[in-house]
Order: C-alpha cells, then sequence, then structure tokens
C-alpha cells in the first residue's frame, strides 16, 4: 500500500523545493553534503566517497523496502542538490531506545542553511507520515549541542522529552557526540497545530 501511494507520486513540489526519491544521479551532491566539515560537525563518522556510494545504494534499497528513506531535497527554480529530509525507520546496526519507531531527519549543506528549507520540506513529510501513511507518532533526535536542529524540531510543533534522552549505542559514553536527545510529535498533537 505504501509503495503504491508513493509511486504514484514519485516527486512532490513545495513553494520552493522538490522533494524526490533518490536516484543514482545524486552521488556527487551527497559526496559533497558527506565531506563538508561544517555539515559534519555533529557527526562520528566523516564518509568518503566509496562509503557515500554505498550509503545511496542503501537510501534506495530502503525507498524501495518501506516507500520512504529520507528523500532528496533539491531547489525547485535550480534543480540544485540541497540535501535530503524525511521520514525514515531507524537501521543503525543497535537498537535505539526509541525504537520501533518512524523519525524524520534531515541533513542540507550549507548555503541552504537558515533559509526555513528543512521546516519546508520536513512539514511536508510530517503531513504525509500522519495523513497517508497513517503514523501515530513521528521521532526525531540529535546530539544535545545540535541547538540549530533541535529549532527545527521545535519549530516543527516537536516536544522535546528529557526523559527520553538516551546515549547513542556503541558511543563510549565520554565522546563529545554520545549523549542524545529526543524530540516527538503524536498524531494528535500534529492535527491540533495544523487545525488552529
Amino acid at each position: 500500500m505504501v509503495e503504491t501511494l508513493i509511486d504514484r507520486c514519485p516527486r512532490v513540489e513545495t513553494e520552493r523545493l522538490v522533494l524526490r526519491k533518490w536516484e543514482m544521479r545524486d552521488l556527487d551532491g551527497l559526496i559533497k553534503l558527506n565531506t563538508d566539515p561544517r555539515v559534519l560537525e555533529f557527526f562520528r563518522k566523516r564518509p568518503n566517497a566509496e562509503e557515500s556510494e554505498e550509503a545511496l545504494k542503501r537510501a534506495i534499497q530502503r525507498q524501495d523496502e518501506n516507500g520512504f528513506c529520507l528523500p532528496v531535497v533539491e531547489d525547485k527554480e535550480t534543480g540544485d542538490f540541497l540535501g535530503f529530509c524525511g521520514l525514515n525507520v531507524p537501521s543503525y546496526g543497535e537498537l535505539l531506545p526509541c525504537e520501533p519507531c518512524v523519525e524524520i531527519g534531515w541533513q542540507l549543506i550549507p548555503e541552504a542553511w537558515g533559509r526555513g528549507i528543512a521546516v519546508e520540506a520536513a512539514k511536508f513529510w510530517l503531513g504525509f507520515g500522519f495523513d497517508t501513511l497513517g503514523l501515530d507518532e513521528v521521532v526525531a533526535f540529535t546530539v544535545i549541542q545540535n541547538h540549530n536542529s533541535r529549532r527545527v524540531m521545535e519549530k516543527l510543533g516537536m516536544s522535546f522529552d528529557p526523559a527520553g534522552n538516551f546515549d547513542f549505542p556503541g558511543v563510549p559514553v565520554e565522546h563529545p557526540l554520545c549523549r542524545h536527545v529526543l524530540y516527538k510529535l503524536s498524531k494528535k498533537m500534529y492535527l491540533e497545530r495544523e487545525n488552529g
């Protein structure tokens, strides 16, 4: 059912953006994203070109399996690759304390920062998740010190859940990027916000 719905709408346009499935032509954009130290400030790993290609292949496989996987964000006017944003079923190797869940996440090139791009794209995908996929809840998480991403979560109406904070599995507790914050948005909260 999900795959059928996605296949009917493989490309979506918002006011300024095109949101679409991953394709192999996105490799150069993904490598640029994955090698920018500003983008990776709060990530423990810095994927090289080969690892980026493997990640792209996995993203294509996950979108085929789940019907969605952190889709590409493109500038509608120029066609430029801006990054990705959307829904994802976590697959980080070890289970997170909030699993099973569907997360919303984003990663954008610095030129797209501060322009409301992540919020615009994420709002569409939240609506898709609740209205089309029938999800009951969507979560988001990041390292504690990633204030920009936390601000996006708050702009989306997500609630900070301090009791849900967690140490990322497999990361030493003394590592500065170990502790993560958890934000949640229920379908009820989403509908109340949308209906004013």
